[in-house]
């Protein structure tokens, strides 16, 4: 961590907490709280915060997937496309992310979180 105090160190546990809370709540969306919060509170650079943002979110889904399995609510076959997609879909962007502006990268995924919160609203 590129910080020492015990404040911020409470910023980031709160920051992944909130992200695991997303996660459980609504089956994703931890990013969208974590990016914004790695920046602000835990003096993360855009890019550090967006890789570390995929580091954390990675055992956050894989718990939250496996008590929705143990509850019967997700269906392993539906799921396999969009999984087999998103490994492909996440090799690029990780490969892309390097070269990226991050200008650009903090403008699309603002306009990602407005898509998501005008979809969520209607």
């Amino acid at each position: 961590m590129p910080h020492s105090s015990n404040h911020q160190t409470l910023w980031c546990a709160l920051s992944g907490a909130l992200a695991g809370l997303a996660n459980g709540f609504f089956g994703g969306g931890g990013g969208m709280i974590l990016v914004p919060l790695l920046t602000a509170k835990c003096g993360l650079t855009q890019r550090q915060a967006f890789a570390n943002s995929v580091l954390i979110i990675l055992p956050l889904c894989v718990f939250s997937s496996v008590i929705y399995l143990l509850r019967g609510s997700l269906d392993l076959l539906t799921a396999l496309p969009y999984l087999l997609g998103g490994l492909i879909g996440g090799w690029l962007g990780g490969r892309l992310f390097k070269g990226l502006n991050m200008n650009v990268l903090r403008r699309v995924f603002a306009l990602f979180i407005l898509y998501g919160g005008v979809k969520a609203l209607l």
